[in-house]
């Protein structure tokens, strides 16, 4: 067995030799790559030269092939590959979820996701960590990373080719109301054609997808407060905004925005900072691919916002399914 060790940044934990030795299979074969952050293409090239050692030629039915399938097999429960390396190898990411992203992207668009990937998150509040159960302890992660057994999951990229490894949003680029629609399968999950005006607190301001452990593939759910970092709050912090604060804690955002569209109220929470990044759970919507369309729209995943805003983007499921360090 071949593992290679992506060590992402230099907040990314790296081990002593003797642990990773200790802790690997006894015939395993470590190696340890420091990297960006971010990885980028040039940086992972050396894993699709690995993939191509253990597995010279694949032999299986190609991308093209399975999607000229009639059924509909692969888009099911995910499964375990069909590929039979001569050496198995292993890509173990320690890092936060933008650099397994960028890792996992590599991997899809060379197309050896049947190489099994352990993660080791640096961020604490990592979504794939969160959605895949993996342990919060160090050792924990280290272990599952280097020993476990794989499981198949859905892989959910976007029509640009980027990988979804723990969440994914659509906003408007100016982090205010969504002006457009957004369809998850046959079903829709925001629809604003227009923007309401005065909106701070509470609206429709775009969606929220994460990739499930099983079929169909995507979660997605309503934002309906500001999204992160979308600065909509004031930015004096005096008495006012204090009690602002307390009233808009106390009676909600869907409220506060009643209160701020309500001249004689608006002045109890126009000087509070609008709670950010809340979805409706009411509105969790579940398919194989989500669609949007509308005005100035900002793709982020895994936190990485897109170069420039977009008028439609897709996230879908790939052919293949990930195989995963994860618990049973």
């Amino acid at each position: 067995m071949r593992i290679a060790y992506l060590a992402c940044g230099s907040a990314a934990h790296l081990p002593a030799r003797a642990d990773l030795d200790a802790l690997a299979a006894p015939t395993a074969t470590v190696t340890i790559h420091q990297l960006d952050a971010r990885p980028h293409r040039k940086e992972l090239r050396f894993l699709d030269e690995l993939a191509h050692e253990v597995l010279p030629h694949d032999p299986t039915p190609s991308l093209d092939e399975i999607a000229q399938r009639p059924d509909v097999s692969h888009l099911g429960e995910p499964g375990p590959p069909p590929q039979s390396p001569e050496e198995e190898l292993r890509v173990v990411v320690a890092g936060d979820d933008a650099a397994l992203s960028a890792v996992l992207t590599r991997m899809m668009r060379g197309d050896y996701l049947w190489a099994p990937v352990g993660y080791v998150p640096t961020d604490p509040t990592s979504a794939a960590a969160t959605n895949w159960s993996l342990p919060s302890a160090r050792p924990g992660q280290l272990a599952l990373a280097l020993r476990g057994r794989p499981q198949p999951v859905p892989v959910i990229r976007n029509d640009q080719g980027v990988v979804v490894a723990g969440v994914a949003t659509v906003t408007h680029s100016d982090g205010g109301a969504f002006e457009g629609e957004i369809i998850v399968d046959d079903t829709t999950l925001v629809q604003q054609q227009i923007r309401p005006a005065n909106v701070r607190f509470f609206s429709q301001f775009g969606a929220r997808l994460v990739p499930t452990i099983g079929a169909p593939g995507i979660a997605a759910l309503r934002i309906m407060t500001p999204p992160a970092g979308s600065g909509s709050g004031s930015s004096r912090r005096g008495l006012r905004a204090r009690l602002s604060d307390r009233v808009v804690d106390s009676i909600g955002p869907q409220q506060a925005q009643s209160f701020y569209e309500t001249p004689a109220l608006r002045w109890l929470v126009s000087a509070a900072e609008a709670p950010t990044g809340g979805v409706d759970p009411r509105t969790t919507t579940y398919g194989r691919a989500l669609q949007a369309g509308g005005n100035r729209m900002l793709v982020t995943v895994d936190g990485v916002e897109a170069k420039r805003p977009v008028d439609r983007v897709t996230f879908y499921r790939h052919l293949r399914d990930l195989q995963i360090a994860r618990p049973a």
